[in-house]
């Protein structure tokens, strides 16, 4: 072989990446939109799908599998091993402490964060009729649901977004509850029936967001990951994660946030922790702002938050919350 034939070769073997994904539809769409953008900058993205305990246990009550992690621990246990060199994740599903050896190298622009409605009249949450059975596995969403609309019956449902409106086409269901990212990235937006926002309806830390990671040695891929990054989606997302953090609360916890920035700088960031333990539904609110320009300043902004929730009563709500071995998404 010709040295220019070896230059060739090595030059091909660095545009590869091995990008790293769970198996189910939106998982591979997802990350299908990052490979793209890769091929976009010149690179060659190879798909390698890997099958998490939250994929494989699909009847399973997600809070019996384990506590964190349960869709991402198998992609991290491969990005350690190096047998891919990056992952694309949905953020809402990593659990706040990072796991050694491990970085998030790049945060894409957020799709939508809210929930969505998804009703076979297509009337919205409001206008359901009375006794309406509605699908959630998520008790986040189930307790703001109930507090919209304490008549109607809550369904615990698992499965894809696919399986999910499959019961609902099936008469299984009145309405479901699902992310409008997750139905926009699979092109089912003209599906949803109403857009459930805060401060009625509060989404899951960091949703609508991905995040791609990658083993904390591999240099070459965090520096070719630049071009993709949304520095304004990665603070918001850090200052959620840091409210989440200081709760003390996991990403099956029922505690929902969201920021935004406006005019410029100024980030928002709200935050909701929810309970319906005591024989009703207690929320406790609080939203902050401050000029957010860095990681650090973007994390001081959610441990304000959520001291601000603390001092507005959330600890006994987080305490039931600990104690209950029932909590799933």
């Amino acid at each position: 072989m010709s040295q220019r034939e070896q230059q060739e070769i090595g030059k091909a073997s660095d545009k590869k990446l091995r990008v790293g994904t769970r198996g189910s539809q939106l998982a591979r769409t997802q990350t299908g939109h990052v490979r793209d953008q890769l091929s976009d900058l010149g690179f060659d993205p190879q798909e390698v799908i890997l099958a998490t305990r939250g994929d494989q246990q699909q009847t399973v009550p997600i809070a019996q599998i384990g506590n964190d992690g349960v869709f991402v621990r198998e992609l991290e246990k491969a990005l350690l091993e190096d047998r891919i060199d990056l992952a694309v994740h949905s953020l809402k599903d990593l659990p706040t402490a990072m796991t050694s050896g491990l970085e998030f190298a790049c945060v894409p622009p957020r799709a939508t964060p809210f929930d969505v409605l998804v009703s076979k009249e297509g009337t919205g949450l409001s206008d359901l009729p009375v006794g309406a059975r509605v699908g959630t596995a998520s008790v986040r969403r189930r307790i703001q649901v109930q507090a919209i609309r304490p008549d109607v019956k809550v369904v615990p449902i698992r499965g894809n977004v696919d399986s999910r409106l499959q019961r609902l086409d099936n008469d299984e269901l009145d309405a479901v509850i699902l992310a409008a990212a997750g139905l926009e990235r699979l092109g089912h937006e003209e599906r949803i029936s109403d857009v459930l926002r805060p401060p009625a309806f509060w989404p899951a830390v960091a949703q609508g967001a991905l995040v791609i990671q990658i083993n904390s040695t591999n240099h070459r891929v965090r520096e070719l990951l630049r071009p993709i990054h949304h520095p304004e989606t990665y603070l918001a997302t850090v200052a959620e994660r840091a409210l989440l953090s200081a709760l003390a609360g996991g990403c099956l916890a029922p505690i929902g946030s969201w920021g935004r920035f406006e005019e410029g700088k100024e980030l928002f960031l709200g935050g909701c922790v929810l309970s319906d333990r005591r024989g009703k539904i207690e929320t406790v609110t609080a939203t902050c702002s401050s000029k957010v320009g860095d990681s650090e300043s973007a994390m001081l902004l959610g441990r304000k938050v959520a001291a601000e929730l603390l001092n507005q009563g959330a600890q006994p709500l987080l305490d039931i919350m600990r104690d209950d071995e029932t909590l799933s998404r």
